[in-house]
């Protein structure tokens, strides 16, 4: 998640610095860590499955109710400190993914749009590159944005301790 949180920052300087050329880039790596994320969610459930049975609890308990279950002795120490730095972690990830968002719509509106003349007739060649160039840029603002919303990580605040995030 840590990864996560540093690729929206990078995302974000880029994005207020206007290197929108890198867009694609970022939202790719965004994209990738997501993927990565979701895959050690399915092993974290799996994981998590076993030792709540071995403890006597459903397999479907959450972080909270591990650390209240947990045998005396360090696991619930340790299992609370992990909740708590999981919590902070999903806090500074929703407030990035929120930056991010608002430094991605205000490119968004600064972005010029194209299109036909005043006379209805189609632009010149230089102004069809420069149009080209428009839509792109647009495009990749959405996909940032796209990718951006996608980065709230639901299931892990479900798994900490029941709450949708």
């Amino acid at each position: 998640m840590e990864i996560l949180l540093f690729r929206l920052e990078t995302q974000r300087l880029h994005v207020t610095a206007g290197n929108l050329q890198w867009l694609g880039f970022t939202s790719s790596e965004v994209e990738s860590v997501l993927d990565r994320l979701h895959f050690e969610a399915l092993a974290r459930n799996v994981d998590s499955a076993a030792v709540a049975a071995e403890w006597g609890l459903p397999a479907q308990a959450t972080l909270i109710e591990l650390a209240a279950g947990a045998p005396a002795g360090p696991w619930p120490e340790i299992l609370h400190e992990h909740l708590d730095g999981l919590r902070a972690l999903l806090a500074q990830l929703r407030d990035a993914a929120h930056a991010n968002e608002e430094a991605l719509r205000q490119q968004g509106t600064s972005v010029p749009s194209g299109g036909q003349g005043a006379d209805g007739a189609a632009p010149p060649a230089s102004d069809t590159a420069r149009l080209l160039d428009q839509l792109t840029t647009a495009e990749n603002i959405e996909r940032a944005l796209a990718v951006t919303r996608r980065t709230p990580q639901p299931l892990l605040a479900r798994y900490l301790d029941g709450s949708s995030g």
